[in-house]
This record gives structure tokens, C-alpha cells and sequence, in this order.
């Protein structure tokens, strides 16, 4: 078994990786509904409308990061031998705290004014937020890290 760092990270998958999880951001955004998914949906405009590519470059500079707090959890799922999706889901909180781990020390340091202020309305849902996307980020760890 190879590392979830090995699997995300290696060359040859790296541009579909860094796709799969702008697409999974995308359609995560797309299915907020109510008076906060009309903030995550503005607040997440207002972040793409910074600069063209900037979620792409975001998650590319990001994923050696996620990956290596999400390995624990990935070895986790291989050494109970079940489904990584369905570790994921069952482990959602853990899953969330290591990537918010990761983009609260990022938002500490940024030097978009813009973009810091976006991530700094938002994080009060943000665990929420990831935990519901888990599904989907499961389903993409398994096909990469398989």
C-alpha cells in the first residue's frame, strides 16, 4: 500500500487530481441552498473573481498539505480494510478538522486582503461544510489512492 501523498501528488495524475477537487469545490458550492449557501456562493465568487485560476493554483499548492493529514486517516481506512469512501464518511468530523487544520494556518498567513476576509466570514460553517463534502472527497481519494 502506497501513501495517500504518493497517490494524489504523483506526476502523472497530479492535472486530473487538482481537476476532480475543483470540481468537487464547484459542486459543493453549487448545492449550498438557503441564506448561507447564498454567502458560501458569494464569498466563493468573490474568491474565484480574485484572479482566473486562482481555486486551481489554491488546490494544487494545497494538496501535498491535505494529502498529508489525510494519509493517517487513508491508512486508517486500508489497515480496517473498508472501503475508503465509506472510512471517510464514518470518520467525516476527523476528516474535516485535518483539512480546516491546514486552511486556517493558510488564511493566518494570506496576503489577499480579499481572500482572507472571504475565508474569515465563512469559517464559522466551514466544518459543517466539509463534513458534507466528505462523500465526494471520499469517492475521490478512493479513485486516486486505489
Amino acid at each position: 500500500m502506497g501513501s495517500l501523498i504518493e497517490a494524489l501528488t504523483d506526476e502523472s495524475k497530479k492535472k486530473n487530481v487538482v481537476k476532480d477537487c475543483c470540481d468537487l469545490i464547484d459542486a459543493e458550492v453549487k448545492d449550498k441552498g438557503g441564506i448561507s449557501g447564498l454567502a458560501i456562493k458569494a464569498g466563493y465568487g468573490t474568491v474565484k473573481g480574485i484572479k482566473p485560476g486562482f481555486v486551481e493554483k489554491a488546490v494544487e499548492d494545497l494538496l501535498p498539505e491535505f494529502a498529508k493529514v489525510l494519509d493517517p486517516i487513508y491508512a486508517d481506512a486500508k489497515s480496517a480494510n473498508k472501503p475508503v469512501s465509506d472510512f471517510f464518511n464514518s470518520n467525516s468530523e476527523r476528516v474535516a478538522d485535518a483539512l480546516l487544520s491546514i486552511t486556517d494556518a493558510k488564511a493566518a498567513k494570506a496576503k489577499s486582503g480579499v481572500a482572507k476576509s472571504a475565508y474569515d466570514k465563512l469559517r464559522g460553517s466551514a466544518k459543517k461544510n466539509v463534513e458534507q463534502a466528505v462523500p465526494r472527497l471520499g469517492r475521490l481519494i478512493e479513485k486516486y489512492g486505489n
